[in-house]
């Protein structure tokens, strides 16, 4: 019995994970679905996501690569994944990948995207759960000016937690923009960029929206992307916003993966 590359897209409630990557300690989103697979197959299965979410962040469209025995049918792996994973996990997806993919390594693209309320009803609980409950006015012409200046590759060392070193910190950034929710409700941003460092995007929102509150300038932008180090950076904005919407791949046999991004 030989083993194939697969993928999953997965969709999971961040609020009870301690992020994607798994640890010895902490209820992890990488953790839970290792162990469903270890079910269904008596062994362990690694898994490799196309992007490592933050505690308390969600996912819409997470990727997931894993290899198991080729006799699983990818619609019956999917439903007896789904029978052994908690309910705020669900595998949307699953289909053969080709061999050796890495949901991470292959990725040309990821894109996030930040849900901002702003009206009072945002803190009902039936929406603070899922969004940032600011609770105020933002400038949408500011926010957008904000985001138009993310466009491009940066170094985004400013935007990035501390702690994390890495061989460098520049990133390209291929959509980033603020629309408008109905009823006056806030706004959702949206990005989509070739790699992203910890906690990039949410320090990107806290800057843009404390920009559209006026309460900093929006040269301040600019100004922290030519920094060194996040010493001058907003407050990042709170995980539970933030959704991963998938990654994007450039190998043909992959294209229902990009469909599933583009369609969200």
């Amino acid at each position: 019995m030989s083993d194939r590359s697969f993928y999953a897209i997965i969709q999971y409630v961040g609020h009870g994970f301690a992020g994607w990557q798994r640890q010895p300690k902490n209820r992890t989103v990488q953790g839970v679905l290792e162990e469903g697979f270890g079910r269904l197959v008596n062994r362990r299965v690694v898994t490799n996501a196309a992007g490592r979410t933050d505690a308390g962040v969600h996912a819409l469209g997470q990727v997931v690569s894993f290899e198991v025995p080729d006799t699983w049918h990818p619609r019956d792996l999917q439903r007896a994944l789904n029978s052994v994973t908690p309910s705020d996990i669900w595998v949307a997806e699953v289909g053969v990948a080709p061999p050796g993919f890495h949901a991470r390594k292959h990725a040309s693209a990821r894109r996030y995207r930040f849900v901002l309320g702003c009206d009072t009803g945002a803190r009902s609980p039936f929406r603070s759960p899922y969004e940032w409950a600011l609770g105020e006015a933002a400038d949408p012409e500011l926010l957008a000016a904000a985001a138009q200046l993310f466009l491009g590759e940066h170094d985004f060392r400013s935007f990035s937690a501390v702690g994390q070193e890495k061989t460098h910190y520049r990133c390209g950034v291929t959509i980033c923009s603020w629309q408008e929710r109905p009823r006056q409700e806030g706004f959702i941003f949206k990005i989509e960029a070739d790699r992203f460092l910890h906690r990039m995007v949410r320090f990107m929102v806290g800057a843009m929206v404390d920009v559209g509150r006026k309460r900093r300038p929006l040269t301040d932008i600019s100004t922290l992307l030519a920094a060194t180090c996040n010493a001058e950076a907003s407050a990042p904005a709170p995980p539970q916003g933030l959704y991963m919407l998938g990654a994007l791949y450039p190998h043909s046999e992959l294209c229902r993966v990009n469909d599933f991004v583009l369609d969200l």
